[in-house]
């Protein structure tokens, strides 16, 4: 019997090194010398900082002979901007045989900005996802990077995405290719106990994100069969990315609301570190989709809104807010591409909650019930957006088809345009 090769019969996996726990940042010195590494450079932003741990870090790698410098201009959120910042103090200050990201995903990011930069020519333009930059890969291998989240939910140690504001466009966008992955991830619970409990709330969104939108993505199977050198890392749902998915989803539901009422219950840390970790792992391969592509352009065209629990001087919508903000419309819209998903996500949220008769309403009910327990605001309403700001909101999204190919089913300006508008308000 002669197989179809008309469809995709191939999933790709890939995940940095791992190494989790309490005290072990403490051990990245020993790790990164094995490797070779001399002289490193730690990337960081500035409330990171004020905290200690970037300095701390670095002090247990000089007992390994590493010699670490510390850059702390990170710009949370960032920008093109902030980018060539940091690009430009790495490349005045360099060489370096290594990078260490200390801090959430701003942090990550700007690392993985820096070592592409350093390692390779050109400008960040060149290598930003087309239509907005020109989707270059790089041509020379990239630095070791060792990623230290301490924040729980963007999952960008574990990924191959670098996400930015590009300013003069008002979008957010990315840098997607596989050498972008860290080399290690080292998560350590006891970094995220100075989360404010807002900062908990919407990174933890920012994990529940990830899972859904991973679980409930395109199957990698349903793809036009890819030739080896058009493989990329997001390669829709498979049997691994489901894996990760679904505990992250379990952990969330055991101990996210704790995590965001009592910042100290180690326990919930540790689960809402390793519910990043592993939605991160799964996403990471798999994918997002809508509530992803949405979240760019309501971060990029914020007016006013200023985050409480953020030391940030400047209006600024959080990612996993932005991200949360559509997740129920967009899941009540991708509902009958897999019904079967989307209830079960939902029993993996909630497994003491009756069905309801309509059972598309039943993740969406999921998610904003647990919304407002942690006080995420009510839709992007609540974050200052009115029905005139949805033509702008969408045309952003919509230049997201690297993120809305992974969705179950077809997306058109006028499905995004529904979703923006029930969003407006969720209860």
């Amino acid at each position: 019997m002669i197989p179809d090769t008309s469809t995709e019969t191939v999933f790709t996996y890939g995940s940095p090194a791992l190494k989790f726990g309490a005290g072990a940042s403490d051990e990245i010195g020993f790790d990164l010398a094995r490797l070779g590494a001399k002289r490193v450079l730690i990337v960081t932003d500035p409330q990171i900082a004020a905290t200690g741990h970037p300095q701390r870090v670095a002090e247990q790698m000089a007992k390994f002979g590493v010699e670490a410098h510390v850059f702390d201009g990170v710009h949370v959120e960032p920008t093109d901007a902030s980018l060539r910042q940091a690009i430009d103090h790495a490349r005045g200050s360099g060489p370096w045989d290594a990078f260490v990201a200390v801090g959430g995903g701003s942090s990550i990011d700007t690392a993985k900005a820096v070592n592409l930069l350093t390692t390779n020519t050109g400008e960040l333009m060149d290598y930003i996802n087309a239509p907005v930059g020109a989707a270059k890969a790089p041509a020379q291998p990239l630095k070791p990077l060792v990623a230290v989240p301490t924040t729980t939910g963007t999952g960008s140690e574990s990924t191959t995405i670098c996400v930015l504001d590009v300013l003069s466009l008002k979008v957010k966008t990315g840098i997607s290719h596989a050498w972008l992955r860290p080399t290690l991830a080292v998560v350590d619970p006891a970094l995220t106990v100075t989360q404010p409990p807002e900062v908990t709330a919407s990174s933890g969104m920012d994990i529940l994100c990830h899972a859904l939108e991973s679980y409930t993505a395109r199957p990698y199977d349903s793809y036009d069969r890819k030739t080896p050198e058009q493989r990329v890392p997001y390669c829709g749902a498979n049997p691994i990315s489901d894996m990760w998915s679904e505990q992250a989803l379990r952990l969330l539901c055991r101990s996210f609301r704790s995590a965001v009422r009592d910042g100290e219950n180690m326990a919930a840390r540790v689960d809402m570190a390793l519910a990043a970790t592993m939605a991160g792992l799964g996403f990471g391969n798999a994918g997002v989709h809508i509530p992803h592509a949405n979240a760019y352009p309501i971060a990029g065209r914020v007016k006013e809104f200023r985050p409480p629990g953020y030391a940030v001087h400047e209006p600024m919508v959080p990612h996993g807010m932005s991200v949360s903000l559509t997740a129920p419309e967009a899941f009540r819209f991708t509902y009958s591409a897999r019904p079967e998903r989307h209830v079960r996500a939902a029993e993996l949220l909630d497994p003491t909650a009756d069905r309801p008769k309509d059972l598309a309403d039943f993740l969406p009910a999921i998610l904003t019930e647990l919304m407002q327990d942690i006080g995420i605001p009510n839709g992007i309403g609540g974050v200052g957006y009115t029905s005139s700001d949805v033509p702008d909101l969408v045309e952003g999204a919509m230049k997201q088809q690297r993120l809305l190919a992974t969705a179950p089913r077809p997306v058109t300006d006028e499905d995004i345009e529904r979703i923006l508008v029930r969003s407006l308000d969720n209860w």
